[in-house]
């Protein structure tokens, strides 16, 4: 067993990143070297010098939803509802989405609200164990419920991003999402971070070099926020987030395409370890499936080679899956890690959402 306080750290507050840097490619870098077991610092921009022609560059393509709804009861009390996930149609027209709303004592099983600036009429039909609740959503403008929180609703930006107005909410509409997301794929209430530092010229560089790009999508959730709150890492109990793999981007993560397969983040590194762990060739068609796969160590890795991630928060999973990947099939990668992240904070890296990158070779 190995206890959560070996993925704990002191991360100064001034070193949480409130707002993306000015330019994408203009954060940080800081690169390590798992065979040399070294490290260096770098800028963003420089990355396409450690990549290699027949590399594949595999990335989350998922989409933030402006998933914070800010609305009313009929008393005029003020409601926060923050959309989670879509649950399909609800009994008698409209939609039903799992939401995490607030005040949560005051929004009990029949609560009603209406929210998107009144396009949406809301009544709270459960209450669910982990604190989130199922909503029945009634339209009023006829607008799904997620054209509503496109036009009226906010990016669901991570609890230790705080402003004290709200003047870059629509730049955060721009950069909390990759360049490459695919709009149509609005499924994620936390942005696949890693990704946040790529612009399209950079890209272009890279694929230039003869590198590939393979896409997968995960829907991103609240979970990623969640520490390990047990002793032991092996007691906690992870999320669960949907995902879904194309055919063609399973048949770059076999031989005989060759080259290392990158990932950009851990949610994609989740989604591919997911994957094989119950497949040992590509399918042929895409794969759809939900994971609840806990990274940790002592875990070896089948189909990622080398990582880009940002700079994660004390007694999270992605510490875990960190550590496992930076000395796979051993426990020798946590101490490093938190060698690492001393390292990353005596000069002054910028962490979490907005913060700076990571890639291990």
């Amino acid at each position: 067993m190995i206890s959560a306080n070996r993925f704990d750290y002191r991360l100064p507050a001034e070193l949480i990143a409130q707002n993306p840097t000015e330019r994408r490619d203009r954060s940080r870098l800081l690169v390590v070297d798992r065979q040399a077991h070294a490290i260096s610092h770098r800028m963003f921009g420089e990355l396409p010098g450690f990549l290699r022609p027949g590399d594949t560059l595999l990335r989350n393509n998922a989409s933030v939803l402006p998933a914070r709804l800010r609305g009313r009861r009929p008393t005029g009390g003020r409601v926060e509802c923050l959309l989670l996930r879509n649950a399909g149609a609800a009994p008698g027209g409209g939609e039903t989405w799992q939401c995490l709303v607030r005040p949560g004592r005051r929004l009990p099983a029949g609560a009603a609200f209406e929210a998107a600036d009144g396009a949406l009429a809301a009544v709270v039909a459960a209450v669910l164990e982990d604190g989130s609740a199922l909503v029945r959503f009634a339209t009023r403008r006829g607008e799904s419920v997620e054209q509503a929180a496109n036009r009226a609703g906010e990016v669901p930006l991570p609890p230790y991003i705080e402003r004290s107005d709200d003047s870059r909410r629509e730049q955060d509409r721009e950069r909390y999402q990759t360049v490459y997301a695919d709009r149509g794929r609005q499924v994620a209430v936390a942005a696949p971070t890693a990704g946040l530092h790529f612009t399209h010229e950079l890209l272009g560089e890279i694929r230039a070099r003869g590198v590939r790009t393979a896409d997968l999508t995960l829907h991103v959730g609240l979970g990623t926020f969640r520490p390990i709150a047990t002793e032991t890492i092996e007691e906690h109990r992870i999320h669960t987030e949907p995902y879904e793999i194309p055919a063609d981007t399973q048949r770059a993560l076999f031989p005989p395409l060759g080259g290392r397969r990158v990932a950009v983040g851990t949610t994609t590194v989740r989604s591919i370890e997911d994957f094989l762990s119950d497949h040992e060739e590509p399918l042929g068609r895409a794969h759809l499936a939900e994971s609840g796969l806990f990274i940790r160590p002592p875990r070896a890795f089948k189909g990622v080679d080398a990582l880009l991630t940002n700079f994660h928060q004390p007694r999270s999973t992605l510490l875990c899956l960190v550590a496992a990947f930076l000395a796979p099939g051993s426990t020798d990668g946590i101490e490093w890690l938190m060698d690492i992240y001393a390292e990353a904070i005596a000069a002054r890296y910028r962490f979490l959402s907005y913060g700076d990158a990571m890639l291990i070779l």
